[in-house]
């Protein structure tokens, strides 16, 4: 006979056998529970760095032409002056005026994406493992997908279209460079924008894995942050901020779903 805990589960009574759970249950119960086994560091570094390696390798070869990126750069802004969202200059000119209010900005865009993926990817890994393979995958797929628009959708951001805004991270900050050397940059990938989405999965990371309410909040406010900041340094359009948002978010219930599915085929054969 079992009990009925106060957590709601059930536990053998006095006498009674114990209760044997399958490997297939096992696993769907830690993929709820949000538990993995842990990770071998080690392997997951040299993938991780491979896919950096690959997607910084590549990404410099899916560069269009200027004109064409320009080109379509104003079909996203009759995009967004249909959707009513074409404000970047205005944004800029009233926000990121003053010398100081910008190099904020600038600090967020270059030092708010690699070094804080890096430090949420470790954490997850050491700590929340199951949590970190779902956003290593997400990040994985949406890196892919997004390669595949810059080389079919070249989009030249607003530092390099004639709106008149200011590139404010070359003019005022070289640590850029040091982070993403230009030979491993494509400046036509505006479309979507990968330093919203990939904090965005961080963030949702962040949220989900924390205990604590205040760095919950740090994983809200991360990609909020962000999207401010791309568009106050004319590396983004508003749209693309959405887009990259939207690829992300997609990735990470896509990733959830292939795991989900991955456990859930265990069972059959253990049964």
């Amino acid at each position: 006979m079992a009990v009925i805990t106060g957590a709601g589960q059930a536990r053998p009574s006095a006498g009674a056998p114990p209760i044997k759970t399958t490997r297939a249950e096992s696993a769907v119960d830690a993929g709820t529970a949000g538990t993995h086994p842990p990770l071998r560091l080690g392997k997951q570094l040299i993938i991780l760095l491979g896919a950096i390696a690959v997607y910084f390798g590549v990404r410099h070869l899916t560069e269009g032409s200027a004109t064409t990126a320009i080109a379509n750069a104003y079909r996203v802004i009759d995009l967004e002056e249909a959707l009513g969202l074409h404000h970047e200059q205005w944004l800029q000119e009233t926000f990121a005026s003053s010398s100081w209010v910008s190099t904020v900005f600038n600090w967020i865009y270059i030092w708010g994406h690699w070094p804080v993926i890096a430090v949420t990817l470790i954490w997850l890994a050491k700590r929340h493992p199951g949590i970190y393979l779902r956003t290593r995958n997400a990040m994985i797929m949406s890196g892919a997908i997004g390669m595949v628009i810059f080389a079919t959708f070249p989009v030249a951001p607003p530092r390099l279209t004639p709106l008149g805004m200011v590139d404010t991270v070359t003019v005022s900050s070289h640590a850029y460079r040091v982070l993403q050397p230009p030979m491993f940059t494509n400046q036509y990938a505006a479309v979507p924008s990968l330093h919203v989405g990939w904090d965005l999965l961080m963030g949702i990371a962040i949220a989900v894995a924390a205990r604590r309410l205040w760095v919950k909040a740090i994983g809200v406010a991360m990609p909020v942050v962000m999207t401010i900041a791309v568009v106050l340094t004319a590396n983004h359009y508003i749209v693309d901020a959405i887009a990259g948002a939207a690829l992300t978010t997609a990735c990470w219930f896509a990733a959830w779903w292939w795991s989900r599915r991955r456990e859930l085929r265990l069972q059959p054969a253990a049964a």
